[in-house]
């Protein structure tokens, strides 16, 4: 079977653990508030609505491409990128090329920062592999000027945080959103858990709060992942409409991915 990212690949141990991509979740969350860009994901009205369903749109559609075999995933993120020509249409205005940028920026940083924070410090060939995934996803959408490796990431990537973010109106709604759909006491826990995660710049624009305590209980939440106990207490940090979303975040099947079809485009990823 021919797939697109191969099944020992470092990208499908990151992407086929929930406890990861909750993590990935709530930085691009953090994230995706920030970026100047975020006035397309207002565009349809369909973020304010349903910030989380979004996010997770956009987390289904990036895990699913990490474990398809390659036509599938390649038919997907054709897919993606006729629902982002649909959105532009629409508004008469095309999306620009550093904004298409910026997601995958985000799925790499993400992807690296989740995994050691909860499981090791990673190799330069394993980020090398996290680039070379997300970015030959992005020349399959046509973008350009993408890397080849984590070191000539790692500038670009640097220099889009210091051009391409900024506190603004957007950035309140969203977090407003934020915790009107998550409620008070999960919302902090986000809060916690993107200081953790994401990068200094984002962490100084948003203010977020210390999170030593999240920190300091890393080591206990890594031995409750062993044991059904770590199901449980990742069921917290979500609401319940969402808790069946979060239990299927464990590795797919490749029974399931060898047949995997496009998400219908009632299911948007969050850009567009």
């Amino acid at each position: 079977m021919d797939y697109f990212v191969e099944p020992d690949s470092i990208v499908r141990r990151i992407w086929g653990k929930g406890d990861t991509i909750l993590f990935i979740f709530a930085g691009a969350a953090a994230e995706f508030a920030l970026n100047k860009a975020v006035d397309w994901l207002y565009f349809t009205g369909r973020l304010p609505s349903d910030p989380l369903g979004r996010l997770f749109s956009t987390v289904e559609y990036a895990r699913k491409i990490v474990f398809a075999e390659r036509h599938a995933a390649e038919r997907a993120i054709d897919t993606i990128a006729a629902i982002h020509g649909t959105v532009e249409q629409n508004r008469g205005m095309a999306i620009p090329d550093w904004a298409y940028r910026d997601v995958l920026f985000m799925l790499i940083h993400y992807s690296i920062r989740a995994f050691e924070v909860l499981e090791r410090t990673m190799t330069e060939a394993e980020k090398d592999e996290v680039v070379a995934v997300f970015c030959r996803v992005g020349r399959r959408m046509g973008i350009p000027e993408l890397p080849d490796t984590y070191a000539t990431w790692l500038p670009t990537r640097e220099h889009h945080l210091a051009n391409n973010l900024t506190h603004s109106a957007y950035t309140i709604d969203l977090y407003h959103q934020y915790r009107k759909h998550l409620g008070a006491f999960r919302y902090q826990l986000v809060l916690a858990g993107q200081r953790l995660v994401v990068p200094t710049h984002v962490r100084m624009l948003l203010s977020l709060p210390n999170a030593m305590w999240l920190r300091v209980s890393l080591p206990a939440y890594r031995l409750a992942q062993r044991v059904t106990l770590g199901r449980w207490l990742r069921s917290l940090l979500l609401p319940a409409a969402y808790q069946a979303q979060i239990l299927a975040l464990d590795a797919v099947p490749v029974a399931t991915v060898a047949s995997f079809r496009p998400v219908p485009h009632t299911a948007r990823p969050a850009i567009g």
